[in-house]
């Protein structure tokens, strides 16, 4: 059976493998973001330093993603280009995942800072060792058009499984009963003779500091049983004949360099390539801007600022949104992709989404908590149509490069350029919803918030993610590279590698 024909259909068994990849894509990140919320917290940090330390290793890990995605684009293994690399980067990352939260509030803050620093700064090149080429994997596992689209689809899927869980991770850490205190722990608390209060406190921190480091070690153990999985049961193409490639040692270090920059450039001249990062860009960060948004409108303008009265709400906002995307979002975009084509399917989804943003106005009724839910269906299709199809969509870009540009293919370049869109314009997010927050009028500290400050915050929940959105399909409406055309460039591409 000739290479063409075994790559079209992927396996089931690969399917689940490949997904518990992408579970661990999403689990990670997703337990990073609540579990720094502790560094305050658990550990005393002051929220400036806390701040540098979820920025500085990000800009890091933004560097290293194009190097990596070279370097697995150019190996030469009996095992293939990328499963040696998600082999090891899945031990990695969750062995350091473990050992980055193994801090101690009795420390000074000036070695937690450095601990967390240099252990974050070590795990996001782990990750990056494992992350880069199992999306690379992903994008030539199948040569068929419909075929990508279901296999990212069934991937984002058993992914969204990590955002059903994390939202919980709020409610386990800080639970006595899931990760209590020792007898002695309580014993040397009670035994500095604090006023109830501070006792109170200082046994919540040390409960917090106490569920992060046990957690983390879970969190690590699942990581690194799921991570491999792809690594072991995946296949990619044949790339026996695959010529061109670059040698990767330290004497070609700096033509390595060059060479990368030059691979760097022609993909930045791949045009459709561009609007996938554009509307990329675009729809996931508009959502990210605003992304915690809801949780502040839930607790101040539900509750009046009371966290007792809002109880559980934020998390199952979070879960069931996870639960639609999976179950409903996904599989409705894969038919809508199979019947009317990816570009078509995308803006289709992302209009959708628009609808769920503006029917926000009317969730948040602080006499009905339920109708939170109400606009979930609609919203879920902005991210869940998102990434299974634009990731479909940069594989068939990837035919097209080789077809322009020839061998060796470079899966792992656009999907480390794809994702460092992703994360610049996430970190560009995170610095403009700060300011957003201070523009309408939110006060932080402060146990209620003002009523036009609640107005102001509700209207940038709403516009900011469905102008963001109506965008990115004004940059997808003219997308060119169809069923058709792709198809085409399949059918050159085996001409020219000689396959039947």
């Amino acid at each position: 059976m000739n290479e063409a024909i075994e790559r079209k259909s992927v396996p089931l068994g690969q399917k689940m493998a490949f997904g518990s990849g992408h579970l661990v894509l999403n689990l990670l990140p997703g337990s990073l973001g609540i579990f720094m919320f502790f560094l305050l917290t658990a550990f005393g940090l002051d929220p400036l330093v806390a701040g540098l330390l979820g920025g500085l290793p990000r800009i890091f890990d933004a560097l290293t993603d194009p190097i990596m995605g070279y370097i697995t684009d150019n190996t030469k293994s009996r095992w293939g280009r990328r499963r040696p690399y998600i082999f090891a980067g899945a031990i990695l990352s969750g062995i350091l995942f473990a050992i980055l939260w193994q801090m101690d509030k009795e420390n000074t803050s000036n070695y937690n800072f450095w601990y967390f620093l240099i252990l974050s700064l070590v795990f996001m090149l782990g990750n990056t060792i494992y992350a880069t080429p199992l999306v690379g994997l992903g994008y030539e596992m199948s040569s068929d058009y419909k075929e990508r689209t279901r296999l990212m689809a069934f991937a984002n899927t058993v992914g969204q499984v990590a955002w059903m869980i994390v939202p919980w991770f709020w409610v386990i850490i800080a639970s006595p009963d899931i990760f209590p205190l020792t007898v002695e722990e309580l014993s040397q608390i009670n035994g500095l003779g604090l006023g109830d209060e501070a006792t109170v406190n200082l046994t919540r921190e040390a409960l917090q500091a106490n569920g992060v480091r046990k957690l983390s070690v879970i969190v690590g153990a699942v990581c690194i049983i799921l991570g491999i999985m792809p690594a072991i049961f995946c296949r990619g193409i044949d790339d026996s004949a695959m010529v061109n490639r670059k040698k990767i040692t330290l004497k070609t270090m700096f033509s390595n360099l060059t060479d990368l920059i030059q691979g760097v450039i022609e993909v930045f001249k791949n045009k459709p390539f561009t609007r996938l990062c554009g509307a990329t860009f675009l729809v996931f960060n508009g959502f990210q801007l605003v992304a915690s948004f809801s949780f502040f409108i839930i607790v101040f303008y539900m509750y009046n600022g009371s966290y007792e009265e809002t109880g559980n709400w934020p998390a199952w906002f979070s879960t069931v949104t996870a639960i639609l995307t999976a179950f409903i979002v996904i599989p409705i975009v894969t038919l809508l992709s199979n019947k009317y084509g990816k570009r078509n399917a995308f803006i289709i989804s992302t209009a959708i989404s628009i609808i769920g943003y503006v029917l926000k106005w009317w969730a948040f009724d602080p006499s009905n908590p339920y109708l939170l839910f109400m606009p979930i269906p609609f919203m879920a299709f902005g991210l869940g149509g998102l990434f299974t199809l634009m990731m479909s969509m940069t594989a068939d870009v990837c035919d097209l490069d080789e077809l322009k540009n020839g061998m060796p293919r470079r899966e792992g370049t656009f999907g480390a350029i794809y994702w460092w869109m992703v994360k610049l314009g996430q970190a560009i997010a995170l610095v403009l919803g700060g300011l957003v927050l201070k523009l309408v009028g939110f006060e932080s500290g402060a146990a209620t918030q003002t009523a036009e400050a609640m107005t102001n915050l509700r209207i940038a929940d709403i516009v900011i993610p469905a102008v963001t959105a109506a965008l990115a399909i004004l940059v997808m409406w003219n997308y060119g590279l169809n069923e058709d055309k792709a198809k085409e460039i399949k059918e050159e591409l085996i001409s020219r590698r000689g396959e039947l």
